[in-house]
């Protein structure tokens, strides 16, 4: 039998990518996440690259903390090292030759992780939360995938395992009920629970009961994708300095009674920052010292008038000032009350006064 000649067009332009990436890692980690890998793979062995987060933010359309995210992520995963400097600012990555084997990939090492990890899921997924207060109306669910299905089953441990590499904890029962409420009730993909995390854990809060607060805040706004919710933490941050900047507050954020406030004016009272920079102005004119109290009435009463521009301020303002000269000029035309007029008058018969005199005579 002739034997068989075996070609192979070797192709310099290739980046390689572990089995075992793929196999252990790339399913629990999102797709961006994944992206991040996968570029810094791309430029390793390129002695030219000259690679920073800002490029690589470009390169995804991401921005550079969405890359920051992943490079910490894949970090804690322990395939890259990030070298730091004084002032700890990244300046060089080093990833990992050989990527390593979790030791859960052991048939039953995985089972006994997914037994302690993941208690009764099939029950957590079949059955309501009772914990979770009752989700607000959402337009259209994002998240049609049917919870007894294998994808949402996958989806939902893998949220799980994220969630306990970012909460640093494992998770409790109730933890498991409230993710997978955000999932099935509130009608969230995976990576948009995935950034609700992410987004709580970075801005300093760990609590589940906050994580849901917020959750049920995007839903409330539609918020159905990462991008959207992206644009409305912008939003909020914004919102929150310019009013802590408009009373002269610095070095601080806002607290939860504030934000509250914040949240009323801009959402209830549906009012443009510069209105409520103005009311701001003016309540440190008048009380000398940031009032969030003050500032509420001030806008409540604007919101009365139906003001929608500072041009209705000023007309409001023109008016007040009218209606004042108007009710000075109106007191000032009343006599003035002095000691020779500050008695009624009598009234007196001058012939019976004289008659009443000669009589006596």
């Amino acid at each position: 039998m002739k034997a068989l000649t075996l070609k192979n067009k070797h192709q310099s332009n290739a980046t390689i990518v572990s089995n075992d990436f793929i196999d252990h890692y790339m399913v629990k980690a999102s797709g961006e996440f994944v992206k991040v890998y996968l570029i810094l793979l791309r430029y390793i062995n390129d002695p030219c690259a000259r690679l920073t987060i800002s490029t690589i933010a470009d390169c995804l359309n991401d921005t550079e903390r969405d890359i920051l995210r992943a490079f910490h992520f894949w970090e804690k995963a322990g395939l890259l090292h990030l070298e730091r400097d004084a002032d700890d600012k990244i300046v060089s990555i080093e990833m990992e030759t050989t990527i390593p084997v979790p030791v859960t990939e052991n048939p039953n090492a995985a089972q006994m992780m997914e037994t302690q990890v993941i208690p009764d899921l099939s029950a957590v997924l079949t059955e309501p939360a009772p914990a979770v207060p009752a989700a607000p109306a959402v337009s259209a669910k994002q998240n049609t995938i049917p919870m007894d299905s294998f994808k949402a089953q996958k989806e939902i441990k893998s949220l799980l395992f994220i969630a306990e590499q970012y909460l640093a904890k494992t998770l409790t029962k109730t933890d498991i009920e409230t993710i997978t409420y955000f999932y099935d009730e509130l009608g969230f993909s995976a990576d948009l629970v995935e950034y609700l995390i992410e987004y709580c854990v970075e801005n300093g809060h760990k609590s589940m009961r906050y994580i849901q607060t917020v959750a049920l805040s995007w839903a409330d706004k539609n918020i159905t994708t990462v991008e959207e919710a992206k644009m409305s933490s912008m939003s909020y941050h914004k919102n929150c300095y310019t009013v802590l900047k408009a009373f002269g507050i610095h070095g601080r954020s806002p607290a939860p009674a504030e934000v509250a406030y914040i949240n009323k004016w801009t959402n209830e009272y549906a009012f443009t920052m510069d209105i409520i920079q103005e009311a701001c102005a003016r309540t440190i004119a008048a009380t000398h010292q940031p009032s969030f109290e003050y500032t509420d009435s001030i806008l409540a009463n604007w919101m009365k008038k139906q003001v929608h521009s500072l041009s209705d301020i000023a007309r409001l303002d023109i008016a007040f000032q009218s209606s004042k000269k108007t009710k000075k000029s109106a007191s000032s035309k009343k006599p003035p009350i002095t000691k020779a007029n500050n008695f009624q008058s009598r009234q007196y018969d001058m012939d019976s006064l004289e008659e009443q005199l000669l009589q006596s005579n």
